[in-house]
Formats: C-alpha cells, structure tokens, sequence
C-alpha cells in the first residue's frame, strides 16, 4: 500500500491510536487506523473494546480500521421480510432444524473464509486470522451461530462478544437464507438479552436492506464502551427467542 500520509505502525503490545485518528473520506483508505502489531487474543479484544478491528489480504501485513461513519444493525429495526418470515415459520415448526450456538465453531469460520467479501476476489479470513478468532472462541469472546437442518450444518455465521457490545464478522450459507436464520437468531437472542447494536463493520446493500444503517463513529464508540462494560449473557440458544421478532421493539443503543 503506498499513501502520501503517514500510517501509524505497531509493534506487539503497543496501544492503538486513538480511533478517531483513523484516516479520513479525503485519505487513501478511509478507516485504516494503524498497521503491524499482533493477532492474538488480548490484542484482539483491547481492539474491539476501542471499536478497532482488523482486516487484511493474505499479501498484506495486519491493518487495523475504524471506519467513520460505522455500519451497525439495531435490533430494534431488522427488517424480517415477508419472505424470511414464512422462511422461518416452517424452520421453526420443522423438528429436524434447528439453530445452536458455538457447537462448530471451527467448521462455520472454516466455512466463511471459503467465501471472499463482496468485491474480492480472495478471502480476508487469513489462516492468521482463523487462528486468532480461535483464540478468542476459547476465551469466550467469539461464538458461533448456526444453522442445522436434519443433521446438516447449513449455514452461519461468528460474532465477537464484549459483554452486551456485540460484531458480526462473516456469514456463510450452503442453502437458500440459511445465513439469514441464523442472522435473524442472534438478532432475536441479542432483543432478549437487551443488546440493541450488532456491528456490521462495512457497508453493504445486503445489510442495509435487513435494517442496518451508518451512525457517527463518535456514537458507536459511546454504545461500545457503555454495552462491553455490562455483564454478557449466557450464548445459549433457546427457542421461545424467535418470539422477540414478532413483536415491535423500541431499543436504545
């Protein structure tokens, strides 16, 4: 990457800049924060905590971004589309399907790294990056959310967890809304527990037209550090949650 301004460059350990140090809509690429330093697990979630995460191609050294204004989907305001209703009215009257969280974890994030980023052409789930999301699965920060049908994992998706502040990573899906199910899961599981905001990270039309919008960076560092802060619920799917999306829900972030 060549850019005429300089990028903050880290070593193992250091603290991060300021977010808001991010560079700018003017800047070569708005929301690259800083570069190098570690993946592991305590970087890791000193990074989310300060709304910092990191994505980068196989060819590139580690990229840390805060992106202003953010991508965030409030529970209160996903769209359940006629179509994924019914979807999920047979998926849940059905007894072989059934949504669990974090009992494949290893194969779900497997199973996005397969899929690149809209406008990519190769993943930016790096082996590095696997390893360090497993790292963080096992301290209890990274959970899966699946989908199953008659046996069969069929879609999914992983999340970071800091007490009640949430970020969606990666979906993948292997039949038709199997990604959406298991989307519209941890929305339901997130309006029981009171967690109104999923990170989405970046924009894209796909999120949009399922709710989610673009606040301030300013407002999403506020809901982080208030929300990762909370004591975290119990990731555990049960199935009286899908009620939650039926209902009109008023949610502050």
């Amino acid at each position: 990457m060549t850019a005429s301004k300089r990028l903050p460059w880290l070593n193992p350990g250091d603290a991060f800049p300021d977010a808001a140090q991010a560079w700018g809509a003017n800047d070569p690429a708005p929301g690259l924060l800083a570069g190098g330093g570690a993946l592991d697990a305590p970087t890791l979630l000193r990074a989310y905590s300060a709304g910092i995460f990191p994505w980068f191609s196989g060819d590139e050294p580690i990229l840390w971004w805060s992106p202003d204004p953010r991508m965030v989907l409030q529970t209160a305001h996903f769209k359940l589309h006629p179509s994924l209703r019914k979807t999920l009215k047979r998926f849940t009257r059905d007894e072989t399907c059934s949504v669990r969280f974090d009992s494949a974890f290893t194969r779900v994030i497997a199973s996005c790294a397969q899929r690149p980023r809209p406008g990519q052409s190769g993943t930016w789930i790096v082996p590095e990056m696997v390893a360090a999301y497993q790292q963080l699965h096992a301290a209890g920060h990274v959970h899966s959310v699946e989908t199953w049908v008659a046996g069969e994992l069929v879609g999914g998706l992983y999340c970071v967890a800091i007490g009640k502040a949430v970020f969606g990573e990666s979906m993948f899906s292997l039949q038709p809304d199997a990604s959406k199910i298991a989307l519209a899961a941890l929305v339901a599981f997130c309006r029981a527990h009171g967690m109104g905001m999923i990170d989405c990270q970046q924009k894209t039309a796909h999120l949009a037209s399922l709710g989610a919008n673009e606040i301030p960076r300013k407002s999403f560092l506020a809901h982080i550090a208030k929300n990762a802060a909370l004591p975290g619920p119990r990731w555990q799917f049960d199935p009286v949650y899908w009620n939650s999306l039926m209902q009109p829900q008023t949610t502050t972030p």
